[in-house]
């Protein structure tokens, strides 16, 4: 029993304070409204309700926040450029043109010759003396005409019958008498030359 009442005790203290605060607080609003300051807590409890009921109005008022952006940097992109080929045409080298020279050979100066002075006959036989009697007594005539070359000492160095007579006795009778004759010889710049020529022998039979 003894440790029962210590219990309840306790709980009167208790209730006994709230009490006496109630009965405080019920003298205190007595009071207030007996001095006046009843009035002036409504007044002020009007003014912060306004208050609240005016921060109220302007919350409503406001207009909702804007979206949220998110301010992260992107990452860096990176652009790859493409392999662009571009071809340009190449200037060709230059071409070098040498002009060929042609070399002109120059014509050669044909110098005449000097004139060749012909030979001369400074002998000449007796063609009777060359007239074969067996062609006199055949009654034998013609012309023959003898080739021959003239050397530079004046003799005849070769004769042939360039055209018959008609007689071999007669061709070869010219033949003789060609080699018989002496000339003075060709001279060309003043010097003998080697002369040919064809020489005329003609046979005729006379009355006596």
């Amino acid at each position: 029993m003894s440790a029962y009442y210590p219990q309840n005790s306790g709980m009167f203290s208790k209730r006994a304070v709230v009490f006496v605060a109630i009965l405080v607080f019920h003298a205190f609003i007595i009071w207030a409204f007996a001095t006046g300051l009843a009035t002036s807590g409504a007044r002020i409890i009007n003014t912060i309700l306004q208050t609240n009921i005016i921060q109220t109005q302007k919350e409503q008022e406001l207009p909702p926040p804007p979206p949220h952006v998110d301010l992260k940097v992107p990452p860096p992109v990176s652009v790859v450029a493409p392999d662009v080929q571009i071809n340009i045409p190449v200037a060709p080298p230059p071409i070098h043109v040498v002009a060929a020279v042609r070399r002109v050979t120059p014509a050669p100066i044909h110098i005449p010759p000097a004139p060749v002075l012909p030979p001369r006959a400074t002998y000449a036989p007796d063609i009777n003396d060359y007239y074969p009697d067996a062609s006199r007594r055949n009654n034998e005539e013609g012309r023959a005409l003898v080739h021959l070359c003239i050397d530079t000492r004046g003799r005849v160095a070769s004769a042939e019958v360039g055209a018959t007579s008609g007689h071999p006795m007669l061709d070869d009778a010219a033949v003789r008498l060609a080699k018989a004759y002496r000339f003075k010889p060709a001279t060309q710049r003043g010097k003998p030359v080697q002369f040919c020529t064809n020489m005329p022998i003609k046979f005729v039979l006379t009355g006596g």
